[in-house]
């Protein structure tokens, strides 16, 4: 039986490019005149799709037509809503009979020779697929589609991404991943023939000479990479064709070392992959394209959202991505409470196959009946957006059992403080659907009132409370990172280091932050009654190295700068002793436990990029000094 023939021309596109794309349909059987066809270029119209084109033929550039045969009269189109479509479809009538074997050509892009084509998606995709569906009779009756291919490949070499490990051991291998990316991030080998890359880093012996060609998979894996010696370490790729220079993220080397430092999201999700239906392709873009470490599914509760068949689906699928030193899922969702006592959280669960709270279900419709019925090993609560209008929480029902890490930022804002107060990235946002910045949610607030937690940063979001935000202009930042720094990359330590606050927050760049005073870490609890010494003088001990160079440190104490640096470089180790008297530094608990104070870095960089470390908190606990007991004097001897 003889079938109908669908193909483009060109086959194969390049992410990004303009140009005018043909879609060449040959029916099996004759078509009559008045019988429609209907195109769909099955894109959602967002900045990395299909540019939608326009039907008006006024128009010289990115407009949709067609041509029969090899007639040279051009067939106008008529946009057309499939219910529930945000954007149209392209149906053409048929002005004369169409026999089998001739060509029925759809043009999308320029209708001249100097106009502008359509661009095609950012992203590349094996077998992209645009539909056709035909109406014989031409009343509106389509059958199943018609399918044409194409091949979306990356497009010129523009930037090449080192990915190295955090933290290393002198003298022990590891391994480095180059990926040669063009410049919407897909993998690409499209670079000159001559282009040659030499691979440098600090104190690297002149007999070691790395030099690599682009390959054709876009991406090569250097094993057994060492340091010789302690240190702070870039490592640099020079294209030599170009004289570009490209470098990984800080590498901090320790003489001995047992941590790793880890790098993902718990919240958020792509802007190119679905994150719900689409869970496979969301988990495999952060493994594989972003290269991060760990990440958690972030759906909301509401069954419109993720109905019972997605939640099994999105189960199934962290269960498979999860591998022991390689990429590490968690199960979570989204639950939005009451604004200002419970706001909006994310909830991770530590093991598979655990239940999708609903809020429609009456053991799941309050804060308190969730914490009453959960065990806080298998299930953490960490409120989000907490500063924003529409998510407010005040921390005034915090549980320290189940919350042991807040976000301090996501892409819609920090809620570290008020913009006035020195906020980098204030949640700003107009109109009656977007967010403002709200007092009762400051993180620095709730820290003032002896709360504790670490920080970590969540991703760009637009389901749910969201939603409405990219239409109401809210201000948008770079989507941030979470580092972690575990004892090894699996699940369970992960889960270990999160509960014990060895963590910390980024707007999105992997800036290395190493922070303590009188060797007690960053998210840790110390104490006068333990070392005395601090109430003379707290000792931080500290490093910072960034991707770019640093504009300044700070190091907060109280929710106040105490102290500002600005270094030169990218990379700046520190000590400062803070010789205010404890018991005049404190804040005053009063509730029942001793006044505190609270230290955390915040580091900014010259490209705008911020780190926020995990405070660090110490409790003033006087100790009253007993009079020295007097003995009696030894008796006189008698002569």
């Amino acid at each position: 039986m003889r079938r109908s023939i669908c193909y483009c021309s060109p086959s194969v596109g390049q992410a990004g490019n303009d140009a005018t794309w043909k879609f060449i349909y040959t029916p099996s059987s004759s078509l009559p005149k008045g019988a429609k066809i209907k195109f769909d270029l099955n894109s959602q119209g967002r900045e990395i799709d299909w540019e939608i084109p326009s039907a008006d033929l006024k128009k010289a550039s990115n407009v949709i037509y067609a041509m029969l045969g090899e007639s040279d009269k051009v067939i106008a189109a008529k946009e057309v809503f499939s219910p529930e479509a945000i954007h149209p479809e392209f149906e053409f009538i048929l002005p004369e009979e169409m026999k089998a074997g001739t060509s029925f050509t759809i043009y999308v892009g320029s209708k001249t020779k100097t106009g502008k084509g359509t661009r095609c998606q950012t992203h590349t995709q094996r077998r992209r697929s645009f539909l056709l569906y035909v109406d014989p009779k031409g009343k509106g009756h389509y059958g199943d589609p018609e399918t044409f291919n194409m091949d979306i490949r990356g497009n010129k070499l523009h930037d090449i991404r080192i990915l190295a490990p955090s933290f290393v051991t002198r003298n022990r291998r590891f391994d480095v991943t180059v990926r040669f990316e063009d410049e919407f991030g897909n993998l690409t080998s499209d670079a000159p023939e001559e282009t040659l890359i030499e691979l440098t880093h600090e104190l690297l012996r002149e007999n070691l000479n790395w030099k690599l060609f682009v390959p054709e998979t876009g991406f090569i894996t250097l094993p057994n990479m060492y340091f010789n010696e302690e240190g702070v370490y870039t490592i640099s790729l020079s294209n030599l064709h170009t004289n570009e220079v490209f470098q990984s993220g800080p590498v901090k080397c320790f003489h001995e070392n047992s941590a790793s430092l880890l790098w993902g999201t718990l919240h958020g999700e792509s802007e190119r992959v679905d994150s719900t239906e689409n869970v496979e392709s969301y988990l495999r873009h952060f493994r594989d394209d972003l290269s991060y470490n760990f990440v958690g599914t972030s759906s909301f509760e509401d069954t419109d959202e993720t109905p019972s068949s997605i939640w099994k689906l999105i189960s199934n699928q962290v269960a498979d991505f999860n591998e022991a030193e390689r990429f590490n899922t968690f199960l979570g969702f989204q639950w939005e409470g009451q604004v200002g006592t419970e706001g909006l959280r994310l909830f991770i669960h530590s093991k598979d196959g655990k239940a999708l709270l609903r809020k429609n279900d009456q053991k799941y419709n309050s804060l308190k009946k969730i914490y009453k019925g959960s065990n806080p090993k298998d299930l953490m609560s960490i409120p989000c957006f907490t500063m924003g209008s529409t998510t407010t929480y005040n921390f005034k029902n915090f549980d320290p059992e189940f919350e042991h890490v807040v976000e301090i930022y996501n892409a819609w804002g920090s809620s570290e403080c008020l913009e006035k107060e020195g906020n980098p990235f204030p949640i700003l946002g107009s109109g009656r659907k977007g967010a403002k910045e709200k007092a009762d949610g400051s993180i620095r607030a709730a820290l003032n009132r002896n709360l504790r937690f670490g920080f970590v940063a969540g991703g760009l979001d637009d389901r749910g409370s969201f939603a409405d935000f990219f239409e109401s202009g809210q201000e948008q930042y770079p989507a941030g990172l979470t580092a972690i720094i575990a004892e090894e990359q699996t699940r369970e330590s992960l889960w270990s280091a999160l509960s014990q606050r060895s963590c910390y927050a980024t707007s999105g760049a992997r800036i290395l932050v190493d922070f303590k005073i009188a060797s007690t870490k960053m998210g840790q609890e110390t104490s006068t009654l333990d070392k005395p010494g601090l109430t003379v003088n707290r000792h931080i001990d500290a490093l910072v190295a960034g991707t770019s160079d640093l504009e300044t440190v700070e190091i907060i104490r109280n929710g106040e700068v105490l102290k500002t640096f600005e270094p030169k470089g990218y990379s700046f180790p520190f000590t400062y002793d803070d010789m205010e008297p404890l018991d005049k530094a404190v804040i005053d608990a009063n509730d029942r436990k001793p006044p505190f104070a609270y230290y955390y870095l915040r580091v900014t960089q010259t490209d705008g990029h911020v780190a926020w470390s995990s405070p660090i908190w110490i409790d003033y606990i006087a100790t009253e000094r007993k009079a020295p007991v007097k003995r009696p004097s030894p008796a006189k001897k008698r002569v």
